[in-house]
């Protein structure tokens, strides 16, 4: 048995938290932020359930499905009620083969995956961090509010220090921050293997979520949403879920919930209000699905740079370091290193335990 610390409570941090528990040995996860879960947050407003990071993960999906069940939460688990998906091309919607939509976005989706659709939980996917954060709740230490400024090598393990100079002690570590974030901790000890992902692409997003009277929408809204053409795009505004007819119990009886998402263009998810990024997905699909009057409700996501680009240089940068921390007693778990998406992350995170 060792002791453990994990950076970063993600979705990621509290699944190697959860394997390493499990593999007995003694836990501590440090968050920079005050709440756990990253890219997964689910409110629940007004009777509707709002995601407003991932919506969920691939229907195909084995180890998801595991984990719910040893969380003791896999009875929540839902699919989604239809499959079919629209693409806006010069400004019609026309329906689309299985998995069209994901090439036409450029999603990493593996082949097999496309078309498969996603499976949540009843009450959102932030079901499933408050399943770990009660899991681990007794038995492992929940550091939130603690930004790891550097990491320094002891005699036995390594020391973690904030920039108020407070520290924590460990024999190993799991790294489960951002690319970059992690070359600036591994770089003084790893050199030129952690440096190269100093420059690791990422993209942005914005997503605004907006709820109508079901009688104000002309369109069925009988699919999961659609997809924009590269040449229809505006504002940056690539999709839209009907969120109220994709999964059930999302929105209350006779609403409608639709959520656009966006990718900012340059700067713009800095200096752009959320009213105007409300405003801009508000007249784009009023136009397109003939909404009449306003949102009754409307709930703005920003996520700056969260989402990882696995091109070949980057694969290969995470090989290296991962090759370079070889008997280190340290570890990298998540998208950022493994994989986008939900599943990747989990399985990333599951294998800490059998490395460890």
């Amino acid at each position: 048995m060792a002791r453990v610390a994990v950076i970063g409570g993600g979705l990621s941090g509290l699944v190697s938290a959860f394997a390493l528990l499990r593999a007995r040995h003694s836990v501590c996860v440090v968050e920079a932020a005050e709440t756990y879960g990253g890219q997964i947050v689910t409110e629940h407003s007004h009777g509707y359930v709002i995601e407003h990071g991932a919506e969920g993960f691939v229907a195909k999906s084995e180890i998801l499905p595991q984990l719910a069940q040893q969380l003791g939460i896999a009875a929540g688990l839902i699919g989604q009620t239809t499959t079919r998906g629209l693409g806006l091309r010069d400004g019609k919607l026309q329906e689309l083969a299985p998995g069209e939509a994901a090439a036409l976005l450029g999603f990493q989706v593996p082949r097999e995956d496309l078309g498969s659709g996603v499976r949540t939980f009843r009450r959102g996917m932030g079901e499933l961090i408050g399943a770990l954060q009660r899991a681990l709740a007794a038995k492992v230490e929940l550091r939130s509010g603690f930004a790891v400024d550097s990491i320094t090598r002891m005699e036995r393990g390594y020391r973690l220090r904030n920039p108020d100079g407070a520290y924590i002690d460990a024999e190993r570590l799991v790294i489960t921050t951002s690319a970059r974030a992690a070359a600036r901790l591994l770089t003084p000890a790893c050199g030129p293997a952690a440096a190269a992902l100093k420059s690791a692409r990422t993209l942005s997003s914005v997503t605004v979520s907006l709820a109508y009277p079901r009688s104000a929408v002309a369109h069925p809204l009988d699919a999961t949403g659609f997809v924009v053409a590269n040449q229809d795009q505006q504002h940056g505004l690539r999709a839209c879920t009907f969120v109220s007819s994709k999964f059930e119990s999302r929105a209350p009886a006779e609403k409608a919930c639709l959520r656009a998402f966006f990718r900012p263009i340059d700067a713009e998810i800095n200096v752009i209000a959320d009213a105007t990024y409300a405003q801009r997905a508000h007249v784009f699909l009023a136009e397109l699905l003939g909404i009449q009057g306003q949102p009754e409700h409307v709930w703005v996501s920003r996520w700056p740079d969260a989402l990882p680009v696995f091109e070949p240089g980057h694969k290969a940068a995470v090989a290296q370091l991962s090759t370079a921390l070889t008997g280190s007693g340290m570890a990298l778990a998540g998208s950022a290193f493994h994989g986008s998406g939900i599943d990747a992350a989990v399985r990333s995170a599951l294998g800490v335990g059998e490395r460890f």
